[in-house]
């Protein structure tokens, strides 16, 4: 862990040690307690702290408190997407004047939102390389739930040290339901604990998660020296080997043994309704659907019988005529021996739109939550001119549907099987509507890229872990050389880059700028000292944590950390100690979300996918942030000891 500067050898003049400046906003600069409140004793309980007295906060500052909350209750309702809440937060700010427009451009320059940028595409690199496809194939071969929970916690974990979260929640995902199908367990008891464990990665390492990088750069901001790449590994690791323990242990136990999960597990995929349409050369001319004998023969089942527009009344008796359309359901492997030995064509591939032949995938794809595509059919959804693609099949479960694809009104979780131009499988894959749960005939991937790969993202660890370069010049000449070196297409890099947390990282940064500059980080510290009163800084770290905690769950991880760091930082000076603690504090609080389901992107992907109720987060999460914070009160003063600060 790199050596951190005694309080003797810091410089007087960094904004934690100075003298308070007043702004003209009635505020303070960023970070600083104003001197003359430092320098008071405080009474009626408050022993050596400063208490508020007769402070009242500027039209800013409760303007300032407006936009937040607004901005909290979007977050949360999840009406609007995150990127768009931050940017009308935003725009409220620059309109009441609490930020210039030079402020509110600043976050889209700053050095967290450029390395978060650089970050996401050094871990497309590893997922589009196929470097992940050794552990995914080693994983699959499990047959026990409990050894499949624990063996995908302890190859999560690590890689979520280096890798963005969601990639590695998105990659495992369909292993884990597959195994889950042949063990005949429900995912629901294995998709929580994986979800968790690529958050405990995420925070050990500066580069695991953006709300670390974020934490750092406010951090410097706020005069303290940078964190190093490994600084946070000590705490992270001992919280990650605790935090699967007790999953393995209790919080397995915590969720029900059977779960009706909304998405649907491999099994019941297999079950897919499609369109056949009878050939001049099909076996079934001038027969009828009971004379075929479908389903013993075949493992096939007809449903409808369609004829142009018409649905025929008695469709097992109707004699098959030439362009007739069979409604079938079956196990897609089944439906296309069936077709093959009958002389059948996929209605709807008739109509595909390439006339070349350029090689396609045949990919099972889900309606994701809250998708956009919701209620709309799927000629109204784009899909097909975006991505060259076509619905052959669709699943619905719990239901067996009796429609033409062209009038079925899609649903969350309704599985498509599609046949997509190779080419246009990237853009599938970073579409937000859907979560892809499977691929055949995939483009080769070579092992040379992979190792590439490997051996680019940890040349980027040790350059910026031994402070070789930046973290973001390493993180920028990273991507440049996977993409030099061919892990990702050309257009990868932009076509699969995470733009809304870009976007929300830029828009939220100058809220922290308006906190400081309206004087509500400084009113909001002195209450906090009142509530804290003589009990000391450990007592200031908790409050920290559970506030940063309870945040997280409300709106998120990153404006999480803009809120809060500011005011640890200020906390600390209040008490005359080190800042950092508090900062790592934020930190781990923002990083480790639980409770909720929207409190972290991974966790509100397993939701769905696992058919969880809101309640099995708050049951399984809480316990655990509450072991967290008690295993982070012992272990973070021991890190990072609350040095006395000369005033």
């Amino acid at each position: 862990m790199p050596e951190r500067p005694r309080s003797s050898d810091r410089d007087a003049s960094t904004p934690w040690t100075a003298a308070a400046q007043q702004t003209p906003g009635g505020g303070l600069l960023p970070g600083i307690i104003d001197a003359p409140y430092l320098a008071t004793t405080a009474t009626r309980g408050c022993h050596r702290l400063p208490c508020p007295r007769g402070r009242r906060m500027t039209w800013q500052a409760w303007a300032t408190v407006a936009v937040i909350v607004a901005a909290m209750a979007l977050f949360a309702s999840e009406k609007l997407r995150i990127d768009l809440v931050a940017l009308m937060a935003l725009a409220a700010l620059v309109i009441l004047g609490i930020v210039s427009p030079a402020e509110a451009l600043s976050g889209f320059s700053n050095e967290a939102t450029v390395t978060v940028a650089a970050m996401f595409a050094l871990s497309m690199g590893i997922e589009r390389s196929g470097a992940l496809e050794p552990l995914s194939r080693l994983l699959v071969k499990i047959r026990r739930p409990w050894l499949l929970t624990l063996a995908m916690m302890l190859a999560i974990a690590p890689l979520g040290a280096f890798i963005k979260n969601i990639a590695l929640v998105a990659t495992f995902l369909p292993l884990a339901l597959k195994v889950c199908q042949r063990t005949g367990t429900a995912p629901g008891r294995v998709l929580m604990p994986m979800a968790f464990a690529a958050q405990m990665g995420g925070v050990c390492t500066l580069i695991g998660t953006s709300s670390n990088l974020l934490a750092d750069t406010l951090a410097q901001k706020h005069g303290l020296q940078p964190f190093g790449v490994f600084e946070f590994t000590s705490l992270g690791a001992v919280l990650a080997v605790v935090g699967m323990a007790y999953l393995m242990l209790i919080g397995r136990w915590l969720l029900p043994r059977h779960i009706d999960t909304d998405m649907p597990v491999e099994a019941e995929i297999g079950k897919y309704v499609t369109e056949l349409e009878v050939t001049e050369q099909s076996s079934l001319l001038g027969k009828s659907i009971a004379d075929a004998s479908l389903g013993e023969r075949y493992g096939v089942y007809p449903l409808e019988l369609l004829r142009g527009e018409r649905r025929m009344w008695s469709p097992r008796s109707q004699q098959i005529a030439r362009g007739d359309v069979l409604l079938v359901r079956g196990d897609w492997d089944k439906i296309e021996e069936f077709r093959r030995q009958a002389g059948l064509r996929n209605a709807p591939e008739s109509h595909y739109a390439h006339a070349d032949d350029r090689p396609r995938v045949l990919a099972e794809i889900m309606v994701a939550p809250a998708s956009p595509l919701e209620g709309r059919r799927f000629g109204e959804t784009g899909i097909g001119w975006r991505y060259d693609a076509v619905a052959l099949a669709i699943h619905r479960r719990g239901q067996v549907l009796r429609e033409k694809l062209s009038d079925v009104s899609l649903a969350v979780g309704d599985v498509l099987l599609v046949l997509v131009a190779e080419e246009a499988m990237t853009n599938v894959r970073n579409d937000e509507s859907f979560i892809v749960l499977s691929e055949r005939e995939n483009a080769p991937r070579t092992p040379r890229k992979a190792l590439y790969a490997v051996a680019i993202m940890a040349a980027v660890i040790v350059a910026s872990g031994l402070r070789w370069l930046p973290i973001p010049i390493a993180a920028i000449c990273g991507a440049t050389a996977m993409a030099l070196a061919g892990c990702f297409g050309r257009k990868d890099v932009y076509e699969g880059m995470d733009w809304k947390i870009i976007i929300l990282l830029g828009a939220i940064l100058p809220l922290g700028v308006a906190i400081e500059k309206s004087g509500l980080s400084n009113a909001v510290v002195h209450m906090g000292m009142a509530v804290v009163g003589s009990h000391g800084p450990l007592a200031a770290l908790l409050m920290i944590y559970l506030l940063t905690a309870l945040l997280t769950e409300l709106m998120g991880h990153n404006p999480s950390v803009v809120l809060m760091v500011g005011i640890a930082a200020s906390v600390a000076q209040a008490m005359h100690v080190d800042p950092r603690p508090f900062v790592v504090a934020v930190a781990f609080a923002a990083a480790t979300s639980f409770a909720t389901p929207v409190g972290y992107p991974t966790n509100t992907m397993v939701y769905y996918a696992g058919g969880y109720r809101f309640t099995d987060f708050m049951k399984v999460g809480i316990p655990l942030i509450l072991l967290f914070c008690a295993l982070s009160m012992w272990l973070i003063p021991h890190f990072w000891p609350f040095q006395a600060v000369a005033h």
